[in-house]
């Protein structure tokens, strides 16, 4: 479907829990203290399946990556894109999952950390550790200027504003994932990212020294791809992405949860931001009358379309909060 259709009656109100980020959906003091539905405070819980998924995964990648060494250049890149990109992409959804601890629990925050730099190892570059700090500042501050890297820089808002920029900036969407931190809100280096970088220059390095430059260009090159113009790659944007003014997030009931860890139960996600993945389409059946009627896609890739021909969108089209200053940052 194209931009989410309102729903006759739908409201969005801002409800400054968790940090000065709203809620999605309509207030409910009792949804959220657990009174009205108690079954859904018995999904937070770690979902220990993932541990047993983000191995397959490194497993399937590591096949991968012997299965193309000897392949013509035209095959490498194919593969890399009609395949590789999607486990890469998946693994970064993986790794999000392991950023609110829910493979191993709260009370292992550690072994979360190390597992998440070995689910990091196929996708090529070091980022697990950081995009764990980031991201716990866009859960408790969403949309704050200067907080929250979520949100594009002054420029991408100025520059990608026509229709062939936006497309460009599709395509470049890993390359601003990676630099916008350093320029929004860049943090003291820590002692985790250090080894999270170590390790992936490592992996590497071993990878094409045993298997070959084609094996290392597979495994950049399918993050690079899945990350950019792909059909999951529509999450970035529908997301937060404001096609209905007052709308600011917004969940996607397609297949394509299948693949991503059900990350398109956007909405769901932040308000229970302690449920893994696994039991979002749970919360929603449990809380219908909260979610049914809240503007929903059923197609990242019509989004993706959408962003690019609309005149009216452009990265520009998210909201920005001002600071309270009293946050507290990861």
């Amino acid at each position: 479907m194209g931009p989410p259709a309102r729903p006759g009656g739908a409201h969005l109100l801002a409800l400054p829990a968790r940090g000065s980020a709203p809620v999605s959906v309509a207030f409910d003091s009792a949804l959220y203290s657990g009174a009205k539905y108690p079954e859904i405070k018995s999904l937070m819980k770690p979902d220990h399946s993932l541990i047993w998924i983000i191995m397959m995964m490194v497993l399937i990648q590591l096949a991968a990556f012997y299965l193309v060494k000897d392949l013509d250049w035209k095959w490498v890149i194919f593969w890399a894109y009609m395949f590789g990109s999607c486990i890469n992409h998946s693994m970064t959804l993986a790794i999000h999952e392991i950023s609110h601890n829910f493979a191993f629990g709260h009370h292992k925050t550690l072994w979360n950390r190390w597992f998440g730099m070995v689910a990091n190892l196929p996708i090529g570059v070091p980022y697990s550790i950081s995009f764990k700090r980031y991201h716990m500042d866009h859960h408790r501050y969403l949309g704050a200027d200067g907080i929250d890297v979520d949100i594009p820089t002054d420029f991408e808002g100025w520059f990608f504003c026509t229709t062939f920029r936006k497309f460009m900036w599709v395509i470049f969407q890993p390359v601003f994932y990676a630099f916008r931190p350093l320029f929004i809100n860049p943090k003291p280096i820590s002692y985790l990212e250090i080894i999270n970088a170590v390790l992936q220059i490592a992996f590497n390095f071993l990878v094409y020294y045993v298997l070959g430059i084609k094996s290392l260009i597979y495994m950049l090159g399918a993050s690079f791809l899945g990350l950019g113009l792909h059909p999951i790659s529509g999450h970035f944007i529908a997301e937060h992405y404001m096609f209905l003014k007052g709308h600011e997030t917004y969940s996607y009931y397609g297949p394509l949860n299948l693949l991503t860890f059900n990350v398109g139960y956007h909405n769901e996600h932040h308000d229970f931001p302690n449920v893994p993945g696994k039991s979002l389409p749970l919360v929603r059946k449990i809380a219908a009358e909260y979610y049914d009627n809240l503007p929903h896609y059923n197609s990242w890739v019509k989004v993706l379309y959408d962003f690019v021909m609309d005149d009216t969108m452009s990265p520009y089209s998210r909201m920005k909060r001002a600071p309270k200053g009293q946050e507290v940052l990861e």
